[in-house]
Formats: C-alpha cells, structure tokens, sequence
C-alpha cells in the first residue's frame, strides 16, 4: 500500500490585516419610516440601528469585495500574487455561477487562487475563516482572502415592518496567513435546521416563473414583490439571547481565555439588544471593549465582523495584538466562534 505524503503548512494561522469598505449612500430611520407605520424611537430601543448604507447600482457586490480587499492586503503587508485562495461569504450575489470570488480574484490581480463562494448567512465570516485556518496549516495556500459581503438592500422589503429597518450594505475582509504561534484558536460552530424556517427569503428563484400571482407575495400596488429576507423576530431573538452566549463561552474555553483576559467583543451586529445581553452573560469586564457597529452601519450580515473589526482598529478602540472573541450566527440557523489575535 502506498503512503500519501504529509501536508507540510505552517505551525499555526493569523489575521494578517484587515479591510472594510461602506457605501457611499447613508440612510437614516426617517427614510425607512416612509413605508412603514414606526417610529425613529422604536427602531433605535428595538435594534439599536440609527443609520446604515445603502449601495448605489455602481457598488456591486464584487465593487465592494474589491475596495475592502485592496485595504486588507495592503494592511497585511503583502502583495495581491501572494494570495492563494479567495473566499467569499454572500448571500446577496445573484448569479448562482460563476462564483464571484473568482471575478474578485481576477481583478485584484491575485494570479490564479483557488477561490470559491460560501452561504452560511450572519455566521459566514466565521466560516470562511476557519477555512482560511485550515488551509494555511495544511499547507494548501500561504495566504487567503477570507471576504464577508452583503447587497442586503436588495433582499429588503421596505413594507415589511419587522425587517424594513434592519439592513444594510458593506464588505469586510481579512488576510490570513501563517504564524509561529495560536492566534486563532478552535471553531465552535454548528447548524440547528429545525429552526431553518425563522430566517429565510421570502420566495425560490424560481417560483417567480410560474406565473401564478395567486401564489407570490404583492406589494401595496398589487405588483409581485421581489424576494427578500424575513424572519420570526422573536423566536430569532430569543435563540440568539438563550444560545449564542453559551457557544460564545464555548469558543473561549476552547481558546482557554477567561473573560477577564479578553480585551474585545466582536459580535455579530444583529441586535443591539442581543450584543447587550450576551456582554451582561458572559459577565465580562468593564475594560473589554465591545463592538456596536450596528449603529450606524445596521445588519451587514456575512459583513458585520469584519467591518466592526476594521472600524474598532481604525478608530483606536482595539489595537494591534488585542485578543477577540468573535461569533456570527443567523440563518440555517447557524453560528461559529473563535478567539482570534487582532491584527
């Protein structure tokens, strides 16, 4: 019988740099209150959100990607050829194939990477990184693109009063590579399907062919509405609230960091409500700072971690070296998170 030769990767993996990019068009509660019966009052005490970024028909998803991307690389230290896999979490790139990683890819000027799309909703950053880990450690890339990305807008139904004010647009992006010491620690995730019905879009692509209205949701002028996200509000909150701080606590055990050593909390930025109750759960410190993205940035899905993240570094919140929880969950319902040295 013959042996396959061992992998030979680096020791262990890191973030290398990180980019984020915002579209250009800021939208406040008060545009949002144009097609809905609310307030700017209840949408701040119920979410939390005050503005988010709506894209404009020129920022694209692979735009974004781009724009985010250039940042990233550039904080890394290295150059574009020196990426060996572009991975992409979406679920707002309508064309089913090719994957727009590949285009993304392309353009940057990364040579010929493996590059793939993933669909693991709010929790996808999360996977694409521990991909990203895997890959460097077994010595399949040196470098990896790990993008979260998001043209939500377009999956919005603005008549809809539970969701209408909760999206936004964005991309985020990492560079990971390889490290002599942990610096992401072990992945706690995972997928709960009996709960798949509490997030989801609205109709199947191809339901819109089959010409039967009676079937198809309308909007307030008796026109098919365009598919969009919707989701059980409460059962969503709860489950988040109840589960997520568990796996959260989960990932830090993992990492074996205690919550007094953790400087930074980068949760998904679903809820300000959520993030809330995970910090009082987790009981942590004073002196750990917590991401609160979603402010102005809104639900960026696949996009909220790492724009967060960008954004805590930027403005001098966290720095270079901080160690971070990180945890995304949403849709599926899925969720994963890790501990990860910031860059």
């Amino acid at each position: 019988m013959s042996k396959i030769k061992p992998s030979k990767g680096a020791p262990y993996a890191r973030i290398l740099g990180v980019g984020g990019y915002r579209p250009t068009r800021v939208v406040p509660n008060e545009v949002i209150l144009e097609t809905i019966d609310s307030s700017d009052e209840w949408i701040r005490s119920r979410s939390g959100i005050v503005t988010r970024h709506w894209a404009s028909d020129e920022e694209t998803v692979a735009m974004m990607s781009i724009e985010a991307s250039g940042k990233a690389i550039a904080d890394a230290g290295i150059t574009p050829e020196q990426i060996g896999a572009v991975v992409v979490s979406t679920v707002s790139h309508f064309k089913q194939t090719p994957a727009v990683a590949t285009e993304i890819a392309h353009r940057i000027g990364a040579g010929k990477p493996a590059a793939f799309d993933i669909s693991a909703g709010c929790a996808g950053f999360g996977y694409g990184l521990t991909l990203a880990k895997g890959m460097i450690v077994e010595g399949s890339a040196e470098h990896v693109l790990v993008i979260g990305v998001e043209r939500l807008s377009d999956l919005t139904d603005l008549e809809d009063r539970a969701t209408a004010f909760l999206f936004g647009d964005g991309a985020g992006a990492v560079v990971v590579g390889p490290s002599q010491e942990p610096a992401i620690g072990p992945t706690v995730w995972g997928s709960e399907g009996d709960k798949s019905e509490t997030i989801k879009q609205t109709v199947a692509w191809n339901d819109l062919h089959i010409g039967d209205v009676s079937k198809l949701p309308l909007d307030s002028k008796g026109e098919i509405k365009f598919p969009a996200i919707t989701q059980e509000g409460q059962a969503v909150f709860r489950w988040a609230v109840f589960e997520m701080a568990k796996v959260a606590q989960q990932a830090l055990d993992a990492a074996g960091i205690a919550p007094e050593d953790l400087d930074v909390f980068i949760p998904h930025q679903a809820n300000m409500r959520i993030i809330d109750s995970m910090v009082k759960t987790l009981k942590l410190p004073e002196h750990v700072t917590v991401a609160r993205d979603i402010e102005s940035t809104g639900n960026t899905s696949a996009a909220s971690i790492p724009l967060a993240m960008e954004r805590l570094l930027a403005t001098g919140q966290a720095k270079s070296g901080d160690t971070a929880l990180v945890i995304g969950f949403g849709a599926g319902l899925v969720y994963a998170a890790t501990v990860v040295t910031l860059p």
